[in-house]
């Protein structure tokens, strides 16, 4: 096999190694996000006084590593307006916004 073909096939798995590595990141975040959102519901926080503590920063600050996304995934949920947090430090569900949500979701699984 000609050098630039083996070249060009390395740079191929590798590209596709990054990709498949940034797609399981996502589902990890994404399932990571549905955990967060059924406690929530589970708790019943859809108002500021039903409001519950999330983890919402990194235990240790030097450990360096992805098992701690969970503080991403609730930024992510606070970005998309479906977990609002509370003046103390809490969180609850907006509960409109979650409807919309699993609304959209279900539209999208019929197509």
């Amino acid at each position: 096999m000609p050098l630039y073909l083996q070249i060009i096939l390395l740079v191929v798995a590798l590209i596709a190694f990054v990709i498949f590595i940034l797609y399981m990141g996502g589902l990890a975040v994404q399932k990571t996000c549905l955990k967060i959102i059924a406690e929530l519901e589970e708790a019943r926080a859809f108002k500021e006084a039903r409001a519950m503590k999330i983890q919402d920063q990194r235990k240790n600050f030097f450990r360096v590593g992805t098992k701690n996304i969970r503080p991403k995934a609730l930024n992510l949920l606070i970005a998309d307006g479906l977990v609002i947090k509370t003046n103390n430090g809490k969180y609850y569900l907006d509960k409109e916004k979650l409807t919309q949500a699993k609304a959209q979701l279900g539209s999208n699984n019929k197509k």
